[in-house]
C-alpha cells in the first residue's frame, strides 16, 4: 500500500520546518503550501489523505480555504485539521463550522499532533 500523502497549508517556514522534521520519521509523504489558494489548488491536484490547515494565511484564510474545500465534491471528504496560533473562545466551533474535522491549538506537542494524524489516517 502507498503512503499516506499530508498536505500541510502554513505561510510560516518555521512552523514548516517542525512539522517536516517530525513527519521526517514517518511513512507521511508531506506536500506544502505558503497561502489558501495555492493550498485550495495543492488539495484538488493532489487529493491528499489530510490536510494540515493554518488558520491566518495570506492571499485566503484557512477557513475560508476549508470551505471551499468542502464545497468541492473531489476534496469535501478529505479530513482537515485546522492548526492555529489564533485560539480564542468560539475558534474551535468555527473551525468545525467551516467543515474542520479537528482542531489543535499552538503551541502544541508535536507528539499530540503526530497522534491525532495517526488516529484519523493511519500510517500506511
Amino acid at each position: 500500500m502507498s503512503d499516506k500523502t499530508i498536505l500541510y497549508v502554513e505561510d510560516n517556514e518555521f512552523n514548516r520546518k517542525i512539522v517536516r522534521q517530525l513527519l521526517a520519521q514517518t511513512r507521511y509523504r508531506l506536500r506544502e503550501a505558503p497561502d489558501g489558494e495555492s493550498g485550495v489548488r495543492a488539495a484538488q491536484e493532489e487529493l491528499p489523505d489530510l490536510i494540515l490547515m493554518d488558520v491566518q494565511l495570506p492571499k485566503m484564510s484557512g477557513l475560508d480555504a476549508t470551505r471551499q474545500l468542502r464545497a468541492d465534491p473531489r476534496t469535501a471528504r478529505v479530513p482537515i485539521i485546522i492548526v492555529t496560533s489564533y485560539a480564542l473562545s468560539g475558534d474551535e466551533q468555527k473551525a468545525r463550522d467551516a467543515g474542520a474535522t479537528a482542531y489543535i491549538a499552538k503551541p502544541y506537542s508535536p507528539r499530540d499532533l503526530l497522534s491525532k494524524i495517526r488516529e484519523i489516517v493511519p500510517e500506511a
